[in-house]
């Protein structure tokens, strides 16, 4: 059974005319009384009766219109949905974003505007660091990610699109010696413990804390190590450590802890955009191009 023998059964069963249905169809009667008659050979039951006058349903015919009616209804939902998929305007986006991203404006400008111009797109979101995010895209579980510069070298599947810098943060207790100061030195911290991310978390930030206080000499006394940024600021604002986090999270207040900036140019780190490199998704190539759009304004702006 075939879509067409639907229609056609249909357009008989609303015309309740052969010549009708025909001229409706843009067919010939003769092939259209065909069609009718293999349907209900296939079917296994008649479904009009019919003489050189009239047409009508038989009970069968009645109740077989109303689920030929959905098919097609279904079948037209389903094209369409095929075509706004292709249009990049339903589906599902599976996005993964590092803890930081939540913090920066840009990532909020891209989801509100995505959902908005988007609405048949589901958007699913995944808090994830940045190597657990790398390794989900090409194994297709996610479909983009919002990560930081990551430590071991991308894979060759994967490409990264840059969106914005943020400032690397010196987070301090409000009474260290070092909070009387506006901008500090990598090279002040030598000697400081230290509260970080665990090196298993699959963070940029800490590789990138090593290198800022190799760059000038020590290495890091890690002092206490969590998984959680608001667990490393409540770490630091017991006296427990300093830290050094993404510019982002200064939109975290708590009480007993301040943000100086630190004096090396390279004291940055960076918001990017992976996607896997043979991606052909209009749905991932829609949400990149709103993405650029939205970096490049911020930039203009700022």
């Amino acid at each position: 059974m075939e879509l067409r023998h639907l229609r056609y059964f249909v357009a008989v069963a609303e015309e309740l005319s052969f010549t009708r249905a025909a001229q409706r169809l843009h067919i010939g009667q003769p092939p259209l009384s065909q069609q009718i008659q293999a349907l209900e050979a296939e079917v296994g039951a008649r479904l009009l009766e019919r003489s050189k006058r009239w047409v009508r349903l038989t009970e069968a015919g009645k109740l077989f219109l109303d689920d030929a009616r959905r098919v097609l209804a279904l079948s037209e939902q389903a094209m369409q949905t095929a075509r706004r998929a292709q249009r990049g305007e339903a589906g599902e986006l599976r996005i993964g974003f590092t803890f930081s991203t939540p913090f920066t404006p840009l990532f909020a400008t891209v989801i509100n505007r995505y959902r908005q111009r988007y609405p048949g797109v589901t958007l699913t979101l995944h808090e994830m660091a940045t190597l657990p995010q790398i390794e989900a895209l090409p194994a297709r579980t996610l479909d983009l990610g919002f990560v930081r510069p990551p430590e071991v070298a991308v894979l060759d599947t994967v490409r990264m699109t840059t969106l914005r810098q943020d400032p690397l943060l010196l987070v301090l207790p409000v009474g260290h010696p070092l909070a009387q100061q506006e901008v500090v030195a990598a090279r002040e911290l030598q000697g400081l413990p230290f509260v970080m991310y665990p090196p298993t978390a699959g963070t940029g930030i800490y590789h990138q804390i090593l290198r800022l206080c190799r760059a000038v000499g020590f290495e890091p006394q890690i002092a206490m190590e969590a998984g959680e940024v608001s667990s490393i600021i409540g770490l630091v604002a017991a006296g427990c450590g300093i830290s050094i986090l993404p510019g982002s999270f200064n939109s975290i207040r708590m009480e007993g802890v301040c943000y100086r900036a630190l004096a090396e140019p390279e004291a940055t780190t960076t918001l990017l955009l992976a996607q896997r490199k043979d991606e052909t998704s209009p749905l991932v190539e829609a949400f990149v191009a709103l993405a650029l759009a939205a970096a490049q304004e911020e930039q203009r702006r700022t």
